[in-house]
């Protein structure tokens, strides 16, 4: 929760301050812009806890081995996002990006703390597209891990605006 929180500060704190323009201008045709980047993150939260719940209500769910997750930090190791979580074209404001993220966040926060017995998270697993079957615990450290990742990127566009 501890790294949950601290990642979400970090981005929001690399955000703050762009005007509309810096957010929504891609350095190029193939780069993500910053509000594009973010709204990822905000789709990708939803998917992640989605998977999560999925995970914990299927019958046959089994225990994985731990993955590499740490891995997702790593942008030297590039991934191709799933369609699901490919952002739009729309250009949002900082108001928006934040309340997107809010809400996602909320949503994963609702979930988790109703969850009596989190060593659950352990014992059951769910497919990620890069690592296959995971441990359900490694998805909630994936939230904070991709998200690390792409302030990492954040910071690049930035540097490219």
């Amino acid at each position: 929760m501890e790294n949950l929180t601290a990642t979400r500060n970090k981005l929001l704190n690399e955000i703050s301050g762009l005007s509309y323009e810096q957010l929504n201008q891609k350095p190029d045709e193939s780069t993500w812009s910053v509000a594009q980047v973010c709204h990822h993150l905000y789709l990708t939260e939803n998917v992640f806890t989605q998977a999560i719940i999925y995970g914990l209500t299927k019958s046959n769910g089994k225990k994985a081995e731990p993955k590499p997750v740490q891995l997702a930090v790593d942008r030297t190791q590039k991934a191709k996002a799933p369609d699901m979580v490919v952002p739009g074209d729309e250009s949002l404001e900082l108001e928006k990006i934040t309340e997107l993220l809010n809400q996602s966040r909320n949503l994963f926060l609702e979930f988790y703390n109703q969850l009596e017995d989190k060593s659950i998270l352990k014992e059951k697993s769910t497919k990620h597209p890069l690592f296959g079957y995971t441990p359900l615990d490694q998805w909630v450290d994936l939230i904070y891990l991709h998200e690390e990742r792409h302030i990492q990127q954040i910071k690049e566009i930035k540097s490219l605006l």
